[in-house]
């Protein structure tokens, strides 16, 4: 693949975080774009067991789960297979977010089981050379939901949203497997403002390694 051309190497593997409704696939897709690297998404829309979760969480929690785990543990092993250290890419997910979201929706007893299961998956996921954290008040998330109009998505409870928006800030407040890049996304449009997005890319382009926060100020403000 033909990467462009910027003055200092740019991280192989950008891996993209945050809540539900922060805007990561799409900033996922205009970062590839934009370092003409590959894209690796999350397949939600294949999780038949999504919306009924949505819709009865304490009932079909497990089940999606699980789905998700066997799912991203094959794209770990798809990605294996093709040589990780080879392409470039931008993934909209870390392994470690099926953790997160299984100690949020599952009770004690769900949660052990989803714990060995994963251990006999044996599911080793490349580490990115990037992380960026996208954050935004949980206002800001479901309204953000709610304008995008994806059906499943509108039984989305405030309260379930508060609480993983607390457990994506305190998971990332511990975490240092690789470089990490906090964004404030809350106030500007890194998808439909280009000063925005060209401020996060300057930054990304600049950026030693370590942990650091991103929060301009929208040019539309």
């Amino acid at each position: 693949m033909q990467q462009t051309s910027f003055a200092r190497p740019l991280p192989r593997f950008i891996a993209i975080e945050g809540p539900i409704g922060v805007g990561k696939t799409s900033l996922t897709k205009r970062l590839a774009d934009t370092f003409n690297y590959e894209v690796l998404l999350e397949r939600s829309d294949e999780n038949p067991f999504l919306q009924r979760f949505y819709e009865n969480p304490r009932q079909h929690a497990l089940s999606t789960q699980l789905f998700f785990l066997f799912q991203r543990s094959q794209q770990i092993q798809e990605l294996r297979q093709e040589d990780m250290f080879e392409p470039v890419r931008v993934a909209d997910f870390l392994m470690e977010k099926d953790q997160l979201f299984a100690q949020q929706n599952l009770d004690p007893d769900e949660y052990e089981l989803y714990l060995n299961v994963y251990r006999h998956l044996v599911v080793d996921a490349p580490v990115p050379d990037l992380v960026i954290f996208l954050q935004a008040p949980t206002d800001v998330l479901l309204d953000r939901i709610q304008k995008r109009g994806i059906k499943a998505e509108q039984y989305i409870e405030l309260g379930y949203l508060e609480n993983l928006n607390s457990a994506y800030t305190d998971f990332f407040h511990y975490y240092n497997r690789t470089s990490l890049l906090i964004v404030n996304s809350a106030e500007i449009d890194l998808v439909g403002n280009e000063d925005d997005y060209q401020q996060l890319v300057d930054y990304i382009v600049a950026l030693p390694s370590g942990t650091h926060y991103f929060n301009p100020s929208s040019s539309l403000i």
